[in-house]
């Protein structure tokens, strides 16, 4: 008994800073399993995820007849050849949308996490819970369709719940997204493309565009990913000349409301193209806008 006290309490005296790592390790840990989103949820006889508020609200959203139906007029319509910034055009009505296209179904979706306001702007630490903010859902579709997949993107509804935003041609979005896994978080800067991966307090890159944003390193710690991001950005937020005058892809991503109908559908053609409900339009230009320069 003597002396397994006595090798208890030397342990104790001995290893104070394996203790505080031990407990900086567990709460980075804790942080980082905070804001991780649904694609990494367990199998679905758990619950919903806890972390997205509404999501039964999302997958009722996906499952709806009116979002599908959304899709097929999408995938119906050709993809527009002209430029990034060219004119957005509505999409006109069809009875029957998914009259004669093959069978799919949508996936349930999964968050999409962007670089936050704060962390770029250097006023929060460089912790996983500060820096990123989960801005949207994404789905994408169980097989392709005429050779196309899509993206479906939902945004938070004002009181609660979520809506259709746009459906994007492609699906990049969502499987980027869904490589989360539990202890790893997955998000975009979407400045440049760039999607990355968190491991506690560890960038990686997961696309060309990302490798290239960490300068051609394999990994970065999350403080000095913050050090690029605010070098890039920081004079590129919300309310800074560069954002008023219509450059900035922005962090606001609610979409504003329009005078348009909200089941008016627009079609913007280049390399991302894009069909968006017309509330959302003016945020879907903007994007575009920031990635042609």
């Amino acid at each position: 008994m003597r002396d397994t006290s006595g090798t208890v309490m030397s342990n104790k005296r001995a290893n104070p800073r394996s203790s505080r790592l031990s407990i900086v390790i567990a709460l980075s840990a804790s942080a980082l399993l905070s804001v991780v989103g649904p694609a990494h949820a367990a199998p679905a006889k758990d619950p919903l995820p806890a972390d997205i508020p509404d999501y039964q609200a999302a997958l009722d959203a996906v499952r709806s007849t009116d979002v599908r139906d959304t899709v097929c007029r999408f995938l119906r319509t050709p993809v527009p050849t002209g430029a990034a910034d060219g004119p957005v055009q509505p999409i006109p009505d069809t009875a029957e949308p998914c009259q004669g296209l093959p069978v799919f179904t949508i996936k349930d979706p999964v968050a999409l996490n962007e670089i936050a306001p704060g962390f770029v702007a250097g006023t929060d630490q460089p912790l996983p819970a500060k820096a990123v903010k989960m801005t949207q859902l994404v789905s994408s579709l169980s097989a392709t369709v005429n050779g196309r997949n899509a993206t479906v993107m939902l945004a938070p509804t004002q009181g609660g719940g979520w809506h259709l935003a746009a459906v994007r041609d492609g699906d990049s979005d969502a499987s980027y997204a869904g490589k989360a896994t539990v202890g790893t978080l997955v998000f975009t800067e979407p400045q440049i493309r760039g999607w990355y991966q968190l491991r506690l307090l560890t960038v990686e890159p997961l696309n060309e565009q990302a490798r290239q944003g960490l300068g051609g390193q394999a990994s970065v710690s999350l403080s000095d990913y913050q050090k690029l991001v605010k070098a890039r950005y920081a004079d590129k937020l919300p309310g800074s000349e560069y954002d008023t005058q219509g450059y900035s892809s922005g962090y606001s991503l609610e979409p504003t409301e329009g005078d348009a109908s909200p089941s008016t559908l627009l079609l913007a053609g280049g390399s991302s193209t894009a069909l968006a409900l017309a509330g959302g339009a003016a945020l879907l230009l903007r994007r575009r806008r920031a990635s042609t320069r």
